[in-house]
């Protein structure tokens, strides 16, 4: 914090710099003897009517009175701090959407519409990577109408603590009464660790389409219509893993999608009669080991913010955290 000359705290921002990275102190209970002071850092994504709001870089929203106030001040933005490799927002991104293609999509602008017959979040919401070329709530106006005609709610991912061009958009949809529903981990490392290790990938075997015994295995097929196929099988080189198990069902599945330098895993689930033996590693380093063979040489996965077995296994491989991503549901009654 800042300090006048006289060693008293100091505001020292307004509401022109709402979009930069902030430092602020405030007084917990004012006037009141002993109070307390709470800090706060993160992007200032809007100051109306007397009150600041400040996203963390977690993605969690901090409603601030300017009347408790007692220092501010904009700060650098925070230094890159990764295990894995160097890669940009938009870069990981653009990975991701090419490895779990939609059936159907639309550009608005540079907003990307994808639909998938519902078949899970990520290929049945809006990718925006910049301007929608339109007004925001005329693009808003224009999602919902585009998602209502295909039967599906309308739903836009936003990332977290990656560039203050997210961090308004996820203000805005706030502010708008978008509900956020799931937060997950973009984790990336390093591909050789993984496909060295030191594990038994005989029973692993691989194949470029996916069967109905893999389907099995997989949690979140249901039903299993063409489209979920079409949604797993695209992507520009495409491996399925899996373990022989019981009664003609996998015993661990899993699935890698090769793009140039990255290799992104997917879909990586065991029978819990036969966990902790090993076999998620296997099929891990199963995938990467052809990966490799591809010429890849980073990779990249998602997993829900939650899921602590997972963020466990990954952790051992040298994963870390690149950024954090939100998907944010329709408000029931259109936007004022």
């Amino acid at each position: 914090m800042e300090f006048t000359a006289g060693g008293r705290l100091e505001v020292r921002i307004t509401p022109s710099d709402v979009g930069k990275r902030v430092s602020v102190r405030r007084v917990d209970e004012v006037d009141a003897p002993g109070s307390r002071f709470t800090d706060t850092v993160g992007v200032l994504t809007s100051w109306n009517d007397g009150v600041l709001v400040i996203t963390r870089k977690s993605g969690e929203a901090v409603r601030i009175a300017e009347s408790v106030l007692v220092a501010g001040k904009v700060v650098p933005a925070a230094p890159a701090r990764r295990r894995g490799p160097a890669a940009t927002y938009e870069e990981l991104a653009r990975a991701g959407a090419r490895a779990w293609q939609p059936v159907e999509s639309e550009r608005l602008g540079a907003w990307t519409l994808r639909a998938a017959a519902g078949f899970t979040r990520r290929a049945n919401s809006v990718l925006p990577l910049g301007d929608p070329g339109r007004p925001f709530d005329d693009a808003l106006t224009y999602v919902r109408s585009w998602y209502a005609d295909r039967g599906l709610p309308a739903y836009v991912q936003t990332a977290a603590g990656v560039d203050d061009e997210q961090e308004r958009l996820r203000a805005e949809l706030e502010r708008r009464g978008w509900a956020r529903e799931v937060t997950t981990q973009v984790l990336t490392g390093a591909l050789a660790p993984v496909g060295d290790l030191p594990v038994d990938t005989g029973r692993v075997t691989l194949a470029r389409g996916v069967d109905e015994a893999w389907l099995r295995r997989y949690g979140r097929a249901g039903a299993a219509g063409p489209h979920v196929v079409q949604v797993l099988t695209s992507g520009p080189s495409v491996w399925f893993a899996s373990v022989p198990g019981d009664e003609g069902v996998p015993a661990a599945i899993g699935r890698c999608v090769v793009d140039g330098r990255w290799a992104g895993f997917m879909a990586v689930e065991v029978d819990p009669a036969q966990r902790r033996r090993g076999l998620a590693t296997a099929v891990m380093t199963a995938l990467a080991r052809r990966a490799l063979d591809e010429g890849a040489s980073a990779a990249w996965l998602q997993v829900e913010e939650d899921n602590g077995g997972a963020r466990a296994l990954y952790d051992g491989m040298g994963f870390s955290v690149h950024h954090r991503y939100h998907h944010y549901r329709q408000p029931e009654r259109p936007e004022a």
